[in-house]
């Protein structure tokens, strides 16, 4: 039987190499790309001594350079195939909006929609070539409402869920389906020191495994209707449910509470 492929990006740490081990204990070749070497060598050595496949590379999500060479090389070790993408990898900062240095709302803006852009274009032609394929984006609850203390990264992640519609409709004539995780705070390195009015109400409830675990659900799970938002956890399912139906003024009024503005 042929061996599935999927390359993880950001997936030296956190929610992108819980998802590499995960698909890696479910018998995928796994490509794990990382502008962090050290933790992609440990990830490595754990798949591999638990007798998984993985082919680590550097990777700057921003370089599309870089983007193309990376799937080139692991596409040509996966015999000519790439079943999954998963655009993890991604930058979080917090605090007032006016307060915050124009540069890290630049960074935020370069790697979380940049790098997802870019990688969507690299990888386009070998999902395209590969049938059954999936694009998987993360996105976040913060692109149900605007959020305060996160406005940028909130807005980054508005980007990829238009993004993810935008290329569920233009894609699956090309039998690529297109996929948004919607997970809330994780307890992950990204939201260690994070002081925030929404942290503080919601609490971090959901483990990097957690996120991992419906990412490879949703992959696997085809259904007559199309389904393209999948939330990771009780708190985001209700929240993007009930923004669906709810009136804006309301969605403001329920955001304004849990961030306490």
């Amino acid at each position: 039987m042929t061996t599935r492929a999927v390359v993880v990006t950001g997936a030296a740490a956190g929610i992108g190499r819980a998802t590499a081990l995960r698909f890696a204990r479910d018998g995928w070749l796994v490509g794990a790309f990382d502008v962090d070497r050290g933790g992609l060598t440990a990830l490595a050595e754990e798949i591999r001594a638990a007798g998984g496949a993985v082919h680590i590379g550097y990777l700057d999500v921003t370089e599309a350079d870089q983007w193309r060479e990376r799937l080139v090389e692991f596409v040509a070790a996966a015999g000519g195939r790439l079943d999954v993408l998963v655009n993890n990898a991604g930058v979080l900062a917090s605090g007032p909006f006016a307060q915050t240095d124009p540069a890290v709302h630049r960074r935020m803006v370069d790697v979380n929609v940049g790098g997802v852009v870019t990688g969507c274009a690299a990888a386009y032609p070998h999902l395209a070539a590969t049938p059954g394929s999936v694009l998987v984006n993360l996105c976040s609850a913060s692109a149900i409402y605007g959020q305060p203390e996160l406005a940028t990264y909130s807005a980054t992640k508005f980007a990829v869920r238009g993004l993810t519609e935008a290329l569920e409709l233009e894609w699956r004539s090309e039998g690529i389906r297109v996929l948004a995780i919607w997970p809330l705070f994780v307890q992950t390195a990204m939201v260690e020191g994070m002081h925030t009015a929404a942290v503080a109400s919601l609490g971090v409830r959901l483990t990097a495994e957690d996120v991992a675990d419906e990412i490879v659900s949703a992959v696997g799970r085809r259904t007559r209707l199309p389904t393209v938002h999948h939330p990771v956890g009780r708190q985001a399912r209700a929240m993007l449910l009930a923004s669906r139906f709810a009136p804006a003024w309301l969605n403001r009024a329920v955001n304004s509470r849990l961030t306490r503005t």
